[in-house]
């Protein structure tokens, strides 16, 4: 038997003597309240006045007659007389009295009040509402911690029995990982896998594979492999709170991870996980993980992960399939062939996609940023969260809501797949929506302006265009009519810089004549001017 510290010994010894309690002392000093009354016992334990055989002995008895009685001479005795330490002794027996003038197992001062504790737990009364109750009501004289310790053996007393809660036939799947057996690789390595395991609630059934993650990934395709073993589906997938299927648990609403939210959606199923810290809400799981790991992997190693999943195929199709369940009374193979598998209901049309997903950060130029390559978004996302979803060909957007906001094709690495309609009006060149956007803008100053962009284009070709674009600028400086009057006259004289344009525009009506007329009343016939031979 160990021995504390001759110190430790001498204080448990001097707080006895204070008057402490053994629990008191067993808290302060940070030891086990059986080892504080082992060495409080010389100390603890009075002379006995009463024999332990029911006869009366004389004071001046010599006790050393009889050992087994753990009595000690009332005069000149020491407590070291009948310690244990350094000897092979047993210890002594219990005191019969204790400092407190109580005995050890001495009833609590709460027994005279069980009937009015037990009624007021009944009404759902804490205990220190009881415990004031009690003081007020009742003259009581203990402390709290004796009403808090008496209510709770008497809660727990009180305490409900569990609700079976039974499924029918579909309705319910349980699903939970657990250890696996060892896998080893090579002679100084081995590896333990995941167990995945999942029972239909109501016939028992079982489908076991062991795997190396417990991502959410991982676990859609543990689901789904499930589904197809069962060949059907059901209306519940009961999970516990791990994060590859909920985000942040909370019993009344749950957030759920996205991707599991849209495998339910494609097999039509819905999933809602256990209360937190509450095992028993999914008892059929927990008991089937239990019995894979003890019945068919306890003990055993394998070479490799696929010849795990193959024993536990046969497992379960030769033991688990065959045995009669302790509950339900029934073959389990034979049960769930009979009863639950036309219940079920029927199996997509394909398989739930393989992608890939993301929280992302839009950047400042409207990008998100996934695998090296880059995806726009809307412009009002600018700086949000959102979610990406890359599938095989395609990458899907979405935002916190979970609601598309853009898709693209799935771009190589340091490419950006940008969608025209993501770039905001203000930011959009006017030149990039083409000459015949800009022709017509320009017809629509007038007829003047609609001929020279047009002799323009044919003149001057691509580079024309930010020459309308000029063009509308001046539309914006000056009056239309003046404007229009300038591109007649350019027109006429066949002038196609812009530059031109805007002195015209600048004269105004002081323009210029420099084109030459055939006819006028002040203008000569050249014949007039001919030589006579």
């Amino acid at each position: 038997m160990n021995q504390l510290n001759v110190s430790i010994q001498q204080s448990i010894v001097a707080l006895i003597a204070r008057g402490w309690s053994q629990r008191r002392i067993a808290r302060e000093l940070q030891l086990d309240r059986a080892t504080v009354a082992r060495y409080a016992q010389p100390v603890v334990a009075k002379p006995a006045t009463i024999s332990t055989h029911g006869s009366d002995e004389a004071a001046d008895s010599k006790p050393a007659s009889h050992p087994a009685h753990g009595s000690a001479p009332e005069s000149d005795s020491k407590p070291a007389s009948n310690s244990t330490h350094g000897s092979g002794a047993a210890p002594p027996a219990k005191p019969a009295i204790s400092t407190h003038g109580a005995t050890a197992g001495r009833k609590s001062l709460c027994t005279p009040f069980a009937t009015v504790i037990t009624t007021s737990l009944e009404l759902g009364l804490s205990a220190q509402r009881i415990y004031q109750d009690l003081v007020r009501e009742h003259a009581y004289t203990g402390g709290y911690q004796s009403v808090k310790r008496f209510t709770r053996k008497v809660a727990h007393k009180l305490e409900l029995p569990f609700r079976r809660m039974e499924c029918e036939p579909g309705d319910e799947l349980q699903i939970d990982f657990g250890c696996g057996a060892w896998i080893k690789e090579d002679e100084r390595r081995r590896r333990r896998p995941h167990l995945f395991r999942a029972v239909l609630s109501h016939s028992r059934k079982g489908y076991s594979e062991v795997v190396w993650r417990q991502d959410t990934e991982t676990l859609i395709r543990c689901v789904e492999n499930a589904f197809r073993f069962f060949g059907g589906v059901t209306a519940v997938l009961v999970p516990d709170n791990l994060k590859a299927a909920v985000l942040h648990s909370d019993w009344f609403d749950p957030e759920l991870n996205p991707k599991m939210s849209a495998f339910c959606a494609h097999y039509g199923t819905t999933l809602l996980p256990t209360k937190p810290a509450m095992p028993r809400h999914k008892g059929k799981i927990e008991a089937g993980v239990k019995y894979a790991q003890a019945n068919a992997l306890k003990g055993r190693e394998f070479a490799s992960l696929a010849a795990q999943n193959t024993f536990l195929a046969d497992w379960e199709r030769t033991v688990a399939d065959t045995r009669i369940h302790g509950t339900i009374r029934q073959q389990v193979g034979t049960f769930f062939t009979q009863v639950e598998q036309p219940k079920l209901r029927a199996l997509p049309s394909s398989l739930f996609p393989c992608f890939e997903e993301a929280p992302r950060k839009v950047h400042r130029d409207g990008h998100v940023a996934y695998q090296r390559a880059y995806y726009s978004v809307p412009p009002e996302h600018v700086g949000c969260d959102v979610w990406v979803r890359a599938e095989t060909r395609l990458v899907r957007i979405y935002n916190q809501r979970f609601a598309p906001i853009a898709v693209h094709v799935r771009a190589e690495p340091g490419r950006f797949a940008t969608d025209q309609a993501h770039i905001h009006s203000h930011k959009r060149v006017i030149v990039e929506r083409g000459a015949d956007y800009l022709l017509e803008r320009c017809r629509l100053l007038g007829a003047h302006c609609g001929a020279w962009a047009e002799g323009l284009m044919a003149q001057r070709g691509p580079e024309g265009l930010r020459v309308l674009q000029g063009l509308l600028a001046l539309a914006r400086e000056h009056p239309i009519g003046v404007l229009e009057h300038a591109c007649g006259r350019a027109v006429h004289v066949g002038l196609w810089r812009l530059k031109e344009l805007r002195r015209l525009v600048q004269d105004g009506e002081h323009v210029v004549q420099v084109d030459f007329l055939q006819a006028h009343p002040l203008i000569r016939d050249l014949s007039h001017y001919q030589l006579e031979p």
